[in-house]
């Protein structure tokens, strides 16, 4: 894959379209012969499934990973149901 615009949108449609990931909130941004993947997601496993994804499908394309974890907070206050 080239990185040029084209295989940057590669990756992104990648990412919304398989299966065993379908994640739209992450960002792809190409820099220095690489691609950086940027957001956030709730857990590190759901970080590492993406991670190895592009890997996987772009093995000539080096990838860094810059996606946070979500914390995880419990609630402020009551939610009111009426």
């Amino acid at each position: 894959m080239q990185l040029d615009e084209y295989g940057e949108a590669r990756v992104q449609r990648l990412l919304a379209e398989h299966d065993g990931v379908t994640e739209q909130g992450i960002t792809v941004i190409r820099r220095e012969g690489a691609v950086v993947l940027c957001g956030m997601v709730e857990s590190t496993a759901r970080r590492d499934d993406i991670v190895s994804l592009v890997s996987r499908e772009f093995p000539e394309v080096t990838v860094v990973c810059d996606i946070q974890i979500a914390p995880a907070r419990p609630p402020i206050e009551a939610e009111e149901l009426s």
